[in-house]
């Protein structure tokens, strides 16, 4: 029996590795990948990552994308009405689950359960419990590639914004940091890889400081 799911999607490489598992299942049809901007900014909510280039990555992926928009400074009530509203949506056309890319948080895993439930979804977590070393290891033996685009200076270094994650990006981490940034030390967005039918094209603009983030901006090509 064929599962309907949608992808919760942020751009970044831990949505991008949930998807290329799931879609090397074959029981798992993919409808959407959904992702929520802040409207103020016209960019993925935590990532910052402009409209345009998410916009050319779900083009690039062949999938469609439902954007879901949220208000600067949402409340947590303002961004589960609004995601209910895309869940609710995507039920009504016979979706049942949703895809998260969370590695190891419980917390995070127990929230997403509650708020599904709600709306008679399940959730699929198809990287859960990997070891965070080896799997971005794979991501780059694989020839995904991915930019940092925030990073939060209370634990990593700004200057770690707008590199690519290689091999020297790794060895340059503190020991202290999640290899995949999965205690939200950086987010990242995935401009290239295998399941990409043509690389997204951008050029790296100027990091900056905002929220006590930095972000380094993107533009496109």
């Amino acid at each position: 029996m064929t599962t309907s799911a949608i992808v919760s999607w942020s751009g970044g490489k831990d949505s991008c590795l949930a998807l290329d598992a799931i879609l090397e299942k074959r029981d798992v049809q993919i409808e959407a990948l959904v992702t929520t901007l802040t409207r103020d900014f016209d960019r993925i909510s935590m990532h910052g990552v402009r409209r345009a280039l998410l916009e050319q990555q779900a083009e690039r992926l062949g999938l469609p994308l439902h954007q879901v928009l949220i208000s600067k400074g949402a409340s947590n009530a303002e961004y589960e009405a609004n995601m209910g509203d895309a869940f609710q949506t995507y039920r009504r056309l016979g979706v049942d689950s949703v895809v998260f890319g969370d590695l190891f948080l419980e917390d995070i895993r127990a929230y997403r359960a509650q708020l599904l439930a709600r709306h008679d979804l399940s959730g699929l977590y198809p990287i859960w419990g990997r070891d965070t070393s080896q799997l971005i290891r794979e991501f780059i033996a694989r020839d995904f590639k991915t930019i940092v685009v925030c990073v939060d200076p209370a634990k990593l270094d700004r200057s770690f914004a707008g590199r690519v994650i290689d091999q020297r990006f790794l060895d340059d981490l503190p020991d202290t940091v999640d290899p995949c940034g999965e205690n939200g030390e950086f987010h990242t967005f995935v401009f290239d890889g295998p399941i990409f039918r043509s690389p997204v094209r951008f050029t790296l603009g100027e990091t900056v400081l905002r929220d006590a983030f930095y972000f380094a901006d993107l533009l496109p090509a």
